[in-house]
Parts: structure tokens; C-alpha cells; sequence
């Protein structure tokens, strides 16, 4: 039931007065216009003198000059009934021939009013459902890598002063199961700096008793060079340094980031709580070596930060809680 508003306890007191003495000094003292006070005795006196009957009333129209007309709603039921699977520009182009003047979002109102609905009413095709996410058994199972490019803003002006073109890099590889990251900075965007970092990768999880068994990337450059050379042979520092450590590839479809959506959200979250943290203290790395420091800091810190798919455990906490086989604490 609505709430009693002050309003309404306001012109109760004011009719009331009015009873005992009059309109003229019910107008003086409460400063109302005598229409106002008339106006509010007459409903009071037909509600019965209830409270409720001092409620506020809807203002709006009962009718529009610009409104709808009947024949109109009707070329607009049978049209939407006949044509389920058309869209709500193809349903005015339709009515516009009948010799409908209404705007695209006129029509759009008037089918909302109708409860009808403005967009195509289909199905998704059957021959083509999304494939089940495929969930991680073991760590190590899958891990994935892939790079980011360290904001400008985050670099010294003494650095850019002496090197204007240096830039810098993050490399990042997550294991699916567990969270658990390995962070790494270089000044390099190339394969030999891939194959370095892969190597580091295996070194890191292999001290945390995890063995390496497939790594997921993306199609750069920097990884592979399948979508480039003409044979299959020609193979990148990246694609030989995998085979040299006996781990198997697999590349995402090309233009998905989203297949490797863990990687990229570390990189959201990288952005939030380092490189935005390092511009707005005004902190920028002065060399490679500070931001390598800096960012291993905050690799140690991140891992051991609760995560809620983890169930609000660490990736340490939840490699110790289901890691299989021996762990190490060693980050």
C-alpha cells in the first residue's frame, strides 16, 4: 500500500481548520489560495473525508493529438503477426508502403505498448551451439601466455629522454587450474624474447612440482609464424625452444582474445592495481631493471591474493589445498 506522504497530512490539517473556521482565514494563515483550498475540500467530501482521498493523482492525458489511430494499431498487429523474424527498421519500411508517417521510434514505443516485440523473435541455429568450456584437471594442464605493452605513461622522462624509442613489455603466462602466475619484463618484442620467457616458465612451475604440459597463445608474431611462412617447417625461436622443452602448442582462433580470457583478464587486472597505481603516485621505472624488480613484487603479491573462482583462496592456498602431487611455497 503507498506510503501516507506530508502532503497529504498538510492538507488534512488545512480542511480541517477550514471547518472550524472558514476558507477566508484557513487562506491566511496556511497562505493557500482560496481555489486550492476548495478544490481539496470538494475530494475530501466525496472520499468520505479520508486521508487517502488527498492522495495526488496521475496528471497524465488521457489522450494524445499525435497519437496512435486504431487503424493504425491494427496495420501494426497483423504486420508483426505475419512477420515474426524481421527487424524493427524492416517493419516500418513495411508499414510506410501501407502509408504509415510515424517515426522508427514512434514505432518502437508503440509496439512496447502493445507487449509485441521490436526485435526478430528467432532461434539460434542448431547445427551451430557453443562448444562446453573445457575445465582444467590438474595444474599445469594448460597454461596461458601472452603479452602486454607497458603504458608510456608509466616510463621515466629522463629514460625517454636518453632512449626516445624504448618501450617496454610484460609476459605473462597463467595456469588455468590453479591462477598461478609468472610475471617477466623485457625490453624486446620478438621470439627470441618468447623463448626465453617459455623456458622461464617451465623453471618457475617445475620448482613448484608442476609440470608444463601445453602452452596457449595467441597468433602473433612473437609466438609463431604459421600465418606468414609458406612451410610448416620454418618454425619459430618460440615453436623450437616448446619442442627443445618437450611442451605441446596450441594457438587460439585468430582475432579471439576471449580464448584466452584469463590471460587477458590478468592483464585488466594489471592495469588496475600496478600501472595505474605507478601513474597516479608518479612513480614511473626509471630502467629495465627497476620495472622488472617492481613487477616481480607485484607478481608474489598477486598470487598470493584471493581470488572468488578460487573460492576466495590464493592460487598458493589452492595449489597447497588441491594441487596433485608435491608443492613448494617458493614464490
Amino acid at each position: 500500500m503507498p506510503s501516507i506522504t506530508q502532503a497529504m497530512r498538510y492538507r488534512e490539517s488545512l480542511l480541517k481548520y477550514t471547518e472550524k473556521h472558514g476558507v477566508k482565514k484557513a487562506s491566511r494563515k496556511y497562505n493557500e489560495y482560496p481555489s486550492y483550498i476548495y478544490f481539496w475540500r470538494a475530494r475530501w467530501y466525496e472520499g468520505g473525508r479520508s486521508l487517502e482521498s488527498l492522495r495526488d493523482q496521475s496528471r497524465r492525458p488521457h489522450s494524445h493529438p499525435n497519437q496512435h489511430t486504431d487503424e493504425e494499431l491494427v496495420w501494426i498487429r497483423n504486420l508483426r503477426r505475419r512477420n515474426h523474424n524481421i527487424g524493427l527498421t524492416d517493419l516500418w519500411l513495411k508499414l510506410r508502403t501501407r502509408g504509415y508517417k510515424r517515426t522508427v521510434a514512434g514505432l518502437s514505443k508503440s509496439l512496447k505498448r502493445l507487449n509485441l516485440p521490436t526485435s526478430p523473435n528467432s532461434r539460434p541455429s542448431p547445427t551451430c551451439q557453443p562448444k562446453p568450456y573445457q575445465l582444467m584437471t590438474h595444474a599445469g594442464e594448460r597454461v596461458q601466455i601472452d603479452v602486454k605493452y607497458v603504458p608510456m605513461e608509466c616510463l621515466s622522462p629522463k629514460l625517454l629522454a636518453v632512449a626516445p624509442y624504448t618501450k617496454f613489455y610484460q609476459y605473462t603466462a597463467i595456469d588455468e587450474y590453479s591462477r598461478l602466475r609468472i610475471l617477466e619484463g623485457y625490453d624486446e618484442h620478438n621470439t627470441y624474447s618468447s623463448s626465453q620467457f617459455l623456458k622461464v616458465v617451465v623453471s618457475f612451475y617445475k620448482a613448484h612440482s608442476i609440470v608444463v604440459e601445453c602452452v596457449q597463445t595467441d597468433n602473433g608474431t612473437e609466438f609463431t609464424k604459421r600465418l606468414l611462412a609458406k612451410d610448416d617447417r620454418n618454425l619459430s625461436a618460440f615453436e623450437l625452444a616448446a619442442k627443445q622443452l618437450n611442451v605441446r602448442l596450441k594457438y587460439i582462433k585468430p582475432h579471439t582474445p576471449k580464448h584466452n580470457g584469463k590471460v587477458e583478464r590478468s592483464h585488466r587486472e594489471d592495469q588496475r592495481l600496478f600501472y595505474s597505481e605507478v601513474i597516479r603516485l608518479n612513480k614511473p621505472f626509471t630502467e629495465l631493471d627497476d620495472f622488472k624488480r617492481r613487477l616481480k613484487y607485484h607478481q608474489s603479491r598477486t598470487n598470493h591474493r584471493p581470488m572468488r573462482p578460487l573460492g576466495y583462496l590464493s592460487p598458493m592456498e589452492y595449489l597447497r589445498k588441491h594441487g596433485k602431487g608435491g608443492f613448494r611455497d617458493v614464490c
